[in-house]
């Protein structure tokens, strides 16, 4: 067949799938689909996905198997490195370069995904798949403006006519949680706070309206709130008739929204069934331990509530230690495109004692992440100041600035972007080892011993950072904010991106690091369980202002702020509630 004959006729099969689908009602249909039942949309079967590796070739998907109906949520739960992701992005042809895809039976829609290239994957992603990464500030393009990304489907899939376009975008955005809509249309990514890049992605990805939507971890950026709003909105798009594939960590978010549930470990299902009779009565012990660890098996300086409480009390306080880090007055204001100048903190003032950890909570663009970047003296504050050991940045000079530097260290939110790509995860870890000019044996030993401290082996020295799965380079970062042994380390959603057991092992390392060491932490996140269990203190955030401060006990046992009732209220449960829970579901006899 000439190439030309081979293109007229990729054209013609592809706009065969899509009239078909455009011909196929959104029916409801039952939660499990039999084989070959009309409202079956996606059939997996022995699905395996491998990689050549250097220690030859890896199996990250080993025989896996499932359906999705149209209007039904699947969840697919496991630690990070599991293989939901790769299962995922195995559906839409995106499991990278070198990977061996093999599966007996791969059908969407009647259409065989083993054998589509090319221009038909193009018409499918989008219009027919859509798909929301894990990873927003490396999914949206940083020289397009937000509302270009959005309506970018809406164009090339024609889904409204060109004049409703910008109407559309502003509309899309509105209804995943995004404040107002039409003036961060025109931001650029960089310009927005994590969780609002987050609601932008899903905006896009729900913009062609696809009969069937992979959400890889999407609400994992997101606040307790917005978190809540986008549910819902998944939830009726599923009720119209959409499918969902959720991958997830979060066994809360998991409860709020999936019909069926498969538990992943180490590229197998060990469990699957109704997400009630999964979460409530888990039989394997693998899962029993992801509930347990949910559910807040683990110590922290308070009890812990929502999708990770905290175990028992800490021991008694010793007196509160001496300032190391203060802030008064902070106010810091942004241009924004077509409305002049935005306060994104106002009149904010904290203090973070040795030993002790400062919870920044608040919704996403609350003024959060800003504060931390003011404390660490990476951007300088339009009034107020900023004190470290009793000095301000604007004081330090030369060395000392630089000393001080080593001594405040930050873990930021989406560490993919902080890390050089060239570098593995061992020169990663070294380079602040280097600066101390620590010998090679002692370099060696901390290495390892920071490795130990977040869970990761030996194994990932030798990978770069896009090699490691989204829990592992969460780790990473972790263990590189600790290598030269801070006396403040600011976190900005530390902790997001891990599954809960790995989230349990990493909040008890910051603890255990704490009290051997008396490091102070400021701990900024929208996961109000992580905060309450890991948190001396907690300010709330909201427009840039704190609306509430105080002891965390008392803050989130007694809130005094309707806003800090609202956050409480909004946090996903699973079906029990509590350690005693955890420890009956991991001893069931």
């Amino acid at each position: 067949m000439s190439p030309a004959s081979e293109d007229a006729t990729e054209k013609a099969e592809t706009a065969e799938t899509v009239d078909r689908a455009e011909a196929v009602g959104r029916a409801e249909t039952d939660t499990s689909p039999a084989p070959g039942d009309p409202g079956e949309l996606l059939s997996v079967r022995d699905l395996t996905v491998g990689f050549a590796t250097g220690r030859g070739h890896v199996d990250a998907v080993r025989g896996v198997s499932f359906r999705i109906g149209r209007g039904q949520v699947v969840a697919i739960v496991g630690e990070s490195g599991s293989g939901k992701s790769v299962t995922a992005r195995s559906l839409v042809g995106l499991a990278g370069d070198g990977a061996d895809v093999r599966a007996g039976e791969l059908v969407f829609d009647g259409l065989d995904l083993r054998r589509v290239r090319g221009r038909r994957w193009r018409a499918l992603r989008g219009r027919r798949i859509g798909f929301v990464l894990q990873d927003a500030l490396g999914s949206l393009d940083p020289l397009r403006r937000v509302g270009t990304e959005v309506a970018e489907p809406l164009r090339e899939h024609r889904i409204v006519p060109a004049g409703q376009i910008g109407d559309e975008v502003v509309r899309l955005l509105g209804s995943v949680g995004v404040p107002l809509p039409a003036s961060r249309a025109r931001q650029y990514s960089h310009e927005m706070s994590g969780g609002l890049r987050q609601r932008a992605l899903i905006a896009s990805a729900l913009a062609a309206r696809p009969d069937l939507l992979i959400a890889d971890e999407p609400t994992t950026a997101l606040d307790a709130t917005v978190q809540r709003q986008v549910l819902r909105l998944l939830r009726e798009r599923a009720g119209e008739g959409t499918a969902i594939l959720l991958i997830s960590h979060d066994l809360g978010v998991v409860t709020e929204i999936a019909d069926h549930v498969y538990v992943m470990k180490d590229g197998r299902f060990v469990e699957d069934g109704p997400a009630r009779q999964v979460l409530q009565a888990p039989s394997h012990p693998y899962t029993r331990t992801l509930v347990a660890a949910a559910l807040g098996q683990g110590r922290g300086p308070a009890r812990g509530t929502g999708t990770a409480p905290a175990g028992p009390d800490p021991a008694p306080d010793p007196g509160p230690g001496r300032v190391v880090l203060r802030a008064d007055g902070l106010v810091k204001r942004y241009k924004l495109p077509g409305r002049g100048a935005f306060t994104a903190v106002d009149e904010v003032s904290v203090e973070v004692r040795a030993g002790e950890t400062l919870g920044i909570v608040g919704e996403s663009g609350s003024g959060k992440t800003t504060v931390g970047r003011l404390l660490l003296g990476l951007a300088a504050p339009d009034a107020g100041r900023v004190e470290v050991n009793g000095r301000t940045w604007t004081e330090l000079r030369g060395p000392e600035r630089r000393t001080a530097r080593r001594r405040i260290q930050m873990i930021y939110q989406h560490p993919l972007a902080s890390f050089d790509p060239r570098y593995t995860a061992r020169r990663l870890l070294e380079e602040p080892l280097r600066a101390e000019r620590a010998p090679g044996a002692e370099r060696a030993r901390r290495v390892a011993e920071l490795l130990g401290h977040v869970g990761l082996d030996e194994g990932v020295l030798d990978r770069r950072a896009r090699e490691l799965s989204g829990g592992q380079r969460q780790r990473l970062a972790i263990a590189r904010a600790l290598a030269p042994r801070p006396d403040v380390i600011i976190c900005d959603e530390p902790v997001s991106a891990l599954d809960a057991v790995i989230q349990a092992q990493v909040l008890d390392v910051l603890a255990d690091v704490q009290e051997r060491l008396g490091v102070a932490y400021v701990f900024i996140s929208h996961d109000l369980g992580v905060v309450r269990r890991i948190s001396h203190e907690v300010v709330v955030m909201k427009d840039g202002k704190v609306v509430e401060s105080g002891d965390t006990r008392k803050v989130f046992e007694a809130p005094a702020h309707q806003y800090t009732k609202t956050l409480l209220d909004a946090v996903p449960q699973l079906y029990r509630a509590g350690p005693a829970d955890a420890q009956a579901i991991l001893n069931p006899h």
